[in-house]
């Protein structure tokens, strides 16, 4: 919210970033552990103007402060929560508490510890790392309004066939030939808006956030690779990122709206050839050079009408 400062327009928030916790919780006989490792950034919007004007402090909320509320809360938390549950939870405290703060934005990144399993079966305290990450974005207002936003980060993806990209504008600095048959791999970023407008609204069953990030990712990556015997065809990265993003709103009735965004990382067909000896390497979509750069730059966002994001 902006102020009037001196003449000018004058806005302005703090916070802490880069608070990395992570917990344990346990069965009930002690045996199964539960572990969750996240990255969470704080920014408070708050009325502590005279901080800046008069050298007067005494309407900040220390950084160290939000700092150990992280591991209060995380301490208090003694049943398992998602990282939306616990990005609400901090944005409630620090709205509700001080009464110069109207606005928490808590961000949180989770790593992507997964469970593993030894001879087949699931290890009661053992985690290895995968690889794409959970994230997620709460904004809460005092009055309890909330925008919530979940997401994943380097979703790796890649298929061997059914990929062509045909049609394109050529003009003079043209030189990608036309194909029905290419590699086709990107990363995905992916974030998506829930309908829920306060805290009192957000559903109450637990790990209700969790479970929705799998579905989620589950309908993503379903969506890019089609069925397991023949798969799908993808006439560009553009037309298989809108059937992914309207695949998620058609299934979840409470997401109002998905950003992708779907580099396009190149495998190049290599050919390789002398004066002297000829074709060495005759590309037969069999051998490529995978590179990470350049890469297209491909991205969107699908919404409902009334969606706000």
């Amino acid at each position: 919210m902006a102020k009037e400062l001196e003449g000018f327009n004058f806005e302005q928030r703090h916070g802490k970033a880069r608070v990395r916790v992570g917990r344990v919780w346990r069965s009930n006989d002690g045996r199964r552990h539960f572990m969750v490792e996240w990255n969470v950034n704080i920014s408070l919007l708050s009325n502590c103007v005279a901080a800046y004007v008069r050298d007067d402090n005494s309407d900040i909320v220390a950084t160290d402060t939000m700092k150990n509320t992280v591991y209060v809360k995380a301490k208090e938390c003694s049943e398992q929560l998602s990282a939306e549950e616990f990005a609400i939870l901090l944005g409630k405290h620090f709205t509700s508490i001080y009464p110069q703060v109207y606005t928490a934005i808590v961000k949180i990144v989770e790593k992507p510890w997964e469970r593993i399993s030894v001879n087949g079966q699931p290890h009661e305290h053992g985690f290895k790392l995968g690889s794409e990450k959970h994230t997620t974005e709460a904004i809460i207002q005092k009055s309890g309004a909330l925008q919530l936003t979940s997401g994943i980060e380097g979703l790796s993806l890649l298929k061997t066939t059914q990929s062509g990209f045909e049609g394109f504008i050529r003009d003079k600095y043209t030189a990608l030939p036309e194909t029905r048959e290419r590699m086709l791999a990107t990363e995905v970023t992916a974030s998506w808006r829930y309908s829920y407008e306060s805290v009192s609204s957000i559903p109450q069953k637990s790990l209700y956030f969790n479970d929705q990030y799998l579905n989620v990712k589950n309908v993503l990556v379903e969506t890019f690779f089609g069925p397991p015997v023949g798969g799908v065809y993808s006439a560009s990265v553009q037309s298989t990122l809108l059937q992914m993003a309207k695949a998620v709103l058609s299934r979840f009735t409470d997401i109002s709206s998905i950003q992708l965004k779907m580099p396009n990382i190149h495998f190049l067909p290599v050919n390789i050839s002398s004066k002297d000896n000829g074709n060495i390497v005759k590309f037969n979509d069999d051998v490529y050079l995978p590179t990470d750069e350049p890469h297209g730059s491909i991205e969107a966002t699908l919404s409902r009408f009334w969606s706000k994001m």
